[in-house]
């Protein structure tokens, strides 16, 4: 019973409490009439003969009804009303699953409208949709009120943190560009000793530091919005141009990349795009081995209609229970956050955001020998037939 639907319990419940009242209802007629059915009965007669007259008075007498007779009269009268019982417990029980359908209805709708926000590709992407049931003030319409208002305090503060975080880096980048402008002048004047070059250089250091960090918020809290401007792009000409631009770093680190780009032609924001691909890549460089490490970075179509990306790379063994760790903001496996050379711990954040944004999910496994394999998988753009 509790493996059933709500709709399918109440049919249960309405048919079984009209098949016990018929039920009932069956058995009391069947021992009132069995009672009122008489069990002796008068034959009326007339005496004389032919030749003499019939007297002015008639006769009675008792004479005993045979119990055949009055069994099989309760007997049929029990059958007609067990077939009638059924046909109209039958007849209700149809009835009963539409009516429950009917009731359940606005759930239904409350139902639908939670899928559609849990399905959304971010946490807070369809908490602007509301419910908004009309009808008499009962207890489902208090439910989706309820909903409503839930949905609005989330939407509210979600937004409020949003726009906190873009505010606050856009205030933030100002000042850091000040800095890292007068800094620069310093470091290049000729007259500075040695200690305080190092210090300038090291201070420069933090401030491209906080810079990354900043950018890192901002992109962050551009991509927790929706996607509004959406080009086709081929995620072969990213993998590509993302290859070509990071050898120099790549080389300087003694890590090789190297690339596989096919066919991957999908609908967003090429930017944005870009900026996954490149994370992923900067990524495997950070963090690798050092001279003699590799990354390799490949995109292609895939079958159920989507395009990855995967990027592996060599590099220290990662614990797979620290992998979902990795994908939080300032999580970084093995470095502390004072470590400059190893970023602002942002990366594969922004990867994860930007993936779902476009409608798409990352996903990440340690490889035997050391490293990551991180899958990027999008929705593809299905192309026009050409006539």
């Amino acid at each position: 019973m509790n493996r059933l639907t709500i709709r399918a319990r109440l049919t249960v419940l309405y048919g079984g409490l009209l098949f016990a009242a018929g039920a009932v209802l069956v058995a009391v007629t069947y021992v009132l009439v069995g009672q009122r059915l008489p069990t002796t009965m008068k034959l009326l007669t007339r005496t004389g003969t032919r030749d003499q007259p019939m007297p002015e008075v008639d006769q009675f007498y008792t004479a005993e009804l045979p119990a055949r007779m009055r069994d099989a009269a309760l007997d049929g009268m029990l059958t007609t009303s067990v077939v009638a019982l059924v046909l109209v417990t039958t007849v209700a029980v149809a009835f009963g699953w539409l009516l429950a359908g009917r009731a359940l209805q606005p759930l239904h709708r409350i139902t639908e409208t939670a899928h559609r926000i849990a399905a959304a590709p971010a946490a807070d992407r369809g908490l602007h949709e509301r419910i908004a049931l009309a009808g008499p003030r009962d207890e489902i319409k208090e439910l989706a009120d309820t909903f409503d208002t839930m949905l609005e305090r989330l939407d509210r503060s979600f937004d409020g943190q949003r726009r906190f975080v873009a505010n606050a880096s856009h205030e933030l980048r100002t000042p850091l560009t000040l800095s890292r402008a007068v800094l620069e002048y310093a470091a290049h004047r000729d007259q500075l000793t040695p200690e305080v070059r190092e210090l300038t250089e090291l201070l420069l250091d933090i401030n491209l530091r906080h810079e990354r960090l900043i950018n890192g918020l901002l992109l962050l809290a551009r991509t927790d919005n929706e996607m509004i401007d959406s080009t086709p792009v081929d995620l072969a000409d990213i993998v590509a141009h993302t290859v070509s631009h990071l050898s120099p770093e790549a080389e300087e680190a003694g890590v090789s990349v190297g690339g596989e780009p096919a066919a991957a032609p999908t609908l967003g924001d090429p930017v944005l795009l870009e900026r996954l691909v490149q994370n992923l890549v900067e990524n495997g460089i950070r963090h690798n081995t050092g001279a003699g490490g590799w990354v390799r970075v490949a995109c292609r179509t895939v079958p159920e209609g989507l395009v990855e990306v995967t990027v592996t790379n060599s590099g220290p063994v990662v614990p797979r229970y620290e992998i979902p760790g990795l994908f939080e903001p300032f999580r970084r496996y093995g470095a502390e956050r004072v470590d400059r050379d190893r970023g602002a711990g942002l990366g594969l954040s922004i990867v994860r955001s930007v993936a779902r944004a476009h409608g798409g999910e990352v996903t990440a496994a340690p490889r035997d020998g050391g490293g990551l394999l991180v899958r990027v998988t999008l929705p593809r753009l299905n192309e026009p037939a050409v006539a």
